[in-house]
């Protein structure tokens, strides 16, 4: 019952076979790469530009494009006169382009807003694909 115990022996870790991977791709590789994740990105900031699109023509449907079935619904609007004109024409001539001028201000901000916020996505450090 003398023997001798085995040898120590240090264990520092696995050992592995494997080659190491270099750095992951960042998001606007994936976009540049034309990836399936790229896609999925593009894809969202499309569908919100697509919504703000659609947001404005309705809004642009319920302010100016109702005007025809206003006046058609009001013909009495064309007896009245505001500034030696009728009230249809004053309205178009005048009215109609501050409310063109406020949905396009609005609608430049919200797709600026988009596109910063894509930016910021796809330009901050440590998004890395899974």
């Amino acid at each position: 019952m003398d023997a001798e115990p085995p040898p120590r022996v240090r264990v520092t870790g696995p050992h592995t076979e494997r080659t190491r991977r270099g750095p992951r791709p960042s998001v606007a590789s994936e976009i540049d790469a034309q990836s399936d994740l790229g896609a999925i990105y593009v894809s969202g900031l499309l569908r919100a530009q697509m919504r703000l699109a659609l947001r404005t023509l309705l809004g642009l449907g319920l302010t100016i494009g109702i005007l025809p079935l206003v006046f058609h619904l009001a013909p009495g609007l064309g007896k009245h006169h505001l500034l030696g004109m009728p009230v249809p024409w004053v309205v178009l001539a005048f009215a109609c382009y501050p409310v063109l001028v406020l949905l396009a201000w609005r609608y430049v901000r919200a797709a600026e807003r988009h596109e910063a916020e894509f930016v910021a996505v796809v330009e901050r450090p440590g998004v890395e694909r899974w």
